[in-house]
Order: C-alpha cells, then structure tokens, then sequence
C-alpha cells in the first residue's frame, strides 16, 4: 500500500488571528495567503469569518480575486454560521467557493447556548447546505465543542453524523474547541468514527491548552483523521492552535506511512513574516523557528564528524530554510531587492517593488548594511504605508535630553499646508513630543486618542545600529488601531508611527 496522504488546512488567518490584539491588514492577509499556497504548499486556507466586518469582506475579496487569477479559489475557505442564509449571501458576493459552516458537537452547546432540539438544528442545517450549493458554494461542517461531545454526549454525535452522512458534506472538522484531549481519548474518539464512517473524509483541529496539540494531532491521524489544521507558529485564542512547524516535522520524521504536502524549506520565511505582521513574539525556544534552537549546529556537523554522530539528530536548519544571510544596503539595485524578496517567497507589485527598494536604500543611508532579519520589517512597513498622501505632515522637531533637566520637544506641524510650532517638556523625549502634539491640537479644537501601547523591538541577531520597529496601539471613543514606524532611532521610529496615527484619525 501507498502512503497515506494528509491533507493540510491552515487556519493561520481565521483562528490564529483570533489571538488576541491581532488583526491583519488586507496586505498582509494577502501576501500570507499567497505564500501559505505557493511557497509553503499547504492544501487550503481559512481566511476570514463571513460577516465579521466591511474590512473583512474587501480582504476576502481582494484573496478570491488572485485566488481566481491562480488556479487557487478551492482551496480558500471561508467559517460560516447558521444564520438563515446572511453568511452564504455575504460569501457569494466576496467570490467564495468553500463555506465551513460552524455548528453544534456536542448536546451541552445546542442545549444551553442555541436552546434547540438537535432536530430543529439539522432541519435548518439542511436548508443551508442546499442555499450554498445553489451559489455555487461547497459545504465543509465543524461541529463545535466535539470533544466535550464525545465525552458526555455520544450519541448525540452519532445521530449528528448519521444526518451528515447523507448530505451534501466535502469534509467533516472535529475541533477539541476547548482544548482538553488527551492523545489517548484522541485516538480513541476518532477511530470510532472512522470505523463507523470510513468512506466520509474528517479533519481535526486541535487546541493547546494543556501544550497536547502537537501530541494529539499525530494521534489523530493515527487513528483515521484526513486532514489537520494547523496555524503559523501556533497563533490561535488562548494558548493556540497546533502548530505548523513542528507538525510538519514530526509528521515527516516520524510517520513514514502518511504524505504531506508542505515545502519544508519555507517555514521559517513564513513564520518570520507571520511574526512581523502580527506582532506576536515567536518565543526564542520554539521548537524549528525559535532564534536559539539551532544555535549549536556549527559544533554539531564538527563534533558529529569526529564522535559518530552522537550529538546529531534530523533538524538539520538547512531543511527549514535557515542557513544563508543576506547583506542588502545602499547601493543595492531594483534586481538584486527583487531577488532577496523572492527568496523570501514574496511576490509584490511593481510598486510595492519600488517602495521597498527606495527604503532600503534610504536606510542604507543611515546603516551601512540591511540584513536579511530587517526584510520583514521593511516589507511590513511598506506594505502599511498608506497610499494617499498625507494630510498631516510632522515637518521637523527639535528633541533635547540632557542629564538634570526634563526632556523637551520643540515641534512643527503641518496641516493641509497650514503651519503649526509647539514646545513642550515631559517624562521622556516622545512624551515630550507627544505633549507639544496635544498644544497643536488643543489650538484645532481636537483631541488625539489615547495611546495604551507601546513595543520596541529590532530584528533579532542584529547589533546597537539596527533598524528597530515600533508599534503603537491607540485607542479612540470607537476603536483600537495600531500604526508602526521604522528607523535606527527609536524615537523617530515612534514620531513616524504618531504621524501615521494622525493620518488615519
């Protein structure tokens, strides 16, 4: 017999973005969808929540549009809810083609949060699925809380699959929602179904509470399970998803019998710029992706040569796409950027090309080499930028700290051409700038919101001169918002993601 394919969904953009103070950009979504298919080669994306947002539904417009131009827009999935229709009506105009259509897994959630029969939910679940097919949309199903579901209400399941059985269902999705599996009840529950069920394809999505998700996965698909969802370095609500890195790994490593898909080589290019977008640390143990877990490798190869290898084992960094650097800088051209950017698998717009390249030769200008760390940094930064001009101008300032006396801020500001001078003092040089600010809009009868925010940090491995990235979170009567700047000052750094701010409100 032939190795068992195991087909993988990445949910990196719909349940990993559920982790909190996330939210991506429709750039960013689309750039992270474009490289999850094309350079990591998973077999389908989750992308979005239908409904959620006018912002959501541009994204996934914007994801179906280049999905259809690329052969892709099967593999895009959209979560849906019982609704009478309004999610399928919201997907077919975004262009999507696959709804996974969030219902109910176990007795406890229908009874308590939906207060109905099961029989009333499979009635008005029938109904959607013959809606979605009229719109050319295919139907995968979760059933939410199925672990809980196995454990206090089987038979519930049982009937639950049994009416399943005989719709029209492309993928049955088996989420431990709460993340309390252990591998053995795992294995157990979804062999059960898989002997009960064996020609229905099933995916299963853990959770990591208990830090069992990667455990439980490969129990999973020991037992049957079709398919996995997985999230970029484990992005997920709570403690996470199971993660795609070291899923790949041990499934590769470890269980000859099953095939995936994924290019091995590109997870760390995915899950560095994943990083960037979200703003979400990768812990530096973290198991294929973390900055200190290849730091012994040189001693490894020297040492394994003389002793046998007996401090050798198969994460090899090479096979994971963490060996080479690149130094990029002032007097890099368009081709040399271009071929740095493909190497990181991305694909950007003549433009965007532009932009990207006049910053790094900029920030040449300042710092005599841009590595390979910066990249990320640099494409985050110009994939944000808005492409209007800005109306709000922070012309110059003056920013003074000196040992016994209190910073202080001298600003310039311009609006719409009108000019603005404020100083000020404060606790620090951008408290300072951020209190002269607050003069210049006292005098516009305005108010700024408040910052509640405020995160440093620069590529990891680079020196004192480096680029830093600061990302701000403000929030106003209505909403929170993050902008982000990028210097080798710190404090310019934050000056340019105030300015952005003050476009945007």
């Amino acid at each position: 017999m032939g190795k068992k394919k195991i087909e993988i969904m990445d949910t990196t953009l719909r349940d990993g973005e559920q982790t909190s103070g996330v939210s991506f950009s429709l750039s960013e979504k689309l750039t992270i969808t474009q490289l999850l298919l094309e350079e990591l080669r998973v077999d389908r994306v989750e992308v979005a929540s239908a409904r959620v947002s006018e912002g959501e539904f541009t994204s996934v417009k914007a994801i179906m549009d280049w999905a259809l131009k690329h052969g892709h827009a099967e593999k895009i999935e959209v979560l849906s809810f019982v609704d009478q229709g309004v999610s399928i009506e919201w997907m077919s105009k975004a262009g999507v083609k696959v709804q996974n259509l969030l219902t109910k897994g176990s007795l406890n959630h229908l009874k308590h949060q939906l207060k109905k029969t099961p029989e009333q939910h499979f009635a008005e679940i029938a109904e959607l699925f013959t809606l979605a097919s009229k719109h050319g949309i295919s139907s995968n199903v979760y059933l939410e809380d199925w672990s809980n579901g196995m454990r206090n209400s089987p038979e519930y399941v049982f009937q639950y699959l049994d009416f399943l059985s005989n719709q029209p269902v492309k993928r049955i999705m088996l989420p431990d929602t709460l993340g309390v599996l252990t591998p053995n009840e795992t294995f157990e529950f979804i062999k059960q179904i898989k002997i009960r069920y064996p020609k229905i394809h099933f995916d299963f999505h853990a959770h990591n509470d208990y830090d069992l998700a990667n455990a439980n996965i490969l129990e999973g698909i020991k037992a049957g399970a079709d398919g996995l969802h997985l999230t970029v370095n484990g992005m997920g609500e709570r403690a996470g998803n199971a993660s795609m890195a070291s899923a790949v790994a041990a499934i590769n490593d470890f269980m000859p019998e099953f095939e995936i898909n994924i290019n091995e080589e590109a997870i760390y290019t995915v899950s560095k710029l994943v990083e960037t977008f979200s703003g979400i640390r990768i812990p530096s143990n973290k198991p294929i992706v973390g900055d200190n877990v290849f730091t012994q490798t040189a001693g490894i190869h020297a040492d394994g040569d003389s002793k046998n290898n007996l401090y050798f084992n198969d994460l090899l960094p090479e096979r994971f796409g963490r060996k080479r650097t690149y130094a990029l800088g002032k007097t890099s051209g368009k081709a040399n950027i271009e071929k740095n950017l493909q190497e990181l698998g991305l694909k950007l717009s003549d433009e965007d090309l532009k932009k990207v390249t006049q910053r790094v030769i900029e920030l040449g200008d300042m710092k005599e080499t841009v590595t390979k760390e910066d990249l990320p940094y640099i494409i985050s930064d110009v994939l944000n930028s808005p492409s209007t001009t800005d109306k709000v101008i922070v012309d110059s300032y003056v920013l003074t700290h000196s040992k016994g006396l209190r910073p202080s801020a001298t600003i310039s500001v311009r609006f719409d051409g009108e000019l603005f001078e404020e100083n000020a003092q404060g606790d620090g040089q951008f408290d300072a700038f951020m209190k002269a600010l607050g003069k210049v809009y006292d005098k516009k009868k305005a108010s700024l919101p408040k910052l509640i925010d405020y995160a440093v940090r620069i590529a990891p491995g680079s020196n004192s001169d480096a680029l830093c990235e600061t990302i701000i979170t403000w929030e106003t009567s209505t909403k929170k918002f993050i902008t982000r700047g990028l210097d080798s000052d710190q404090t310019v750094c934050a000056i340019k993601a105030t300015q952005k701010m003050l476009n945007i409100i």
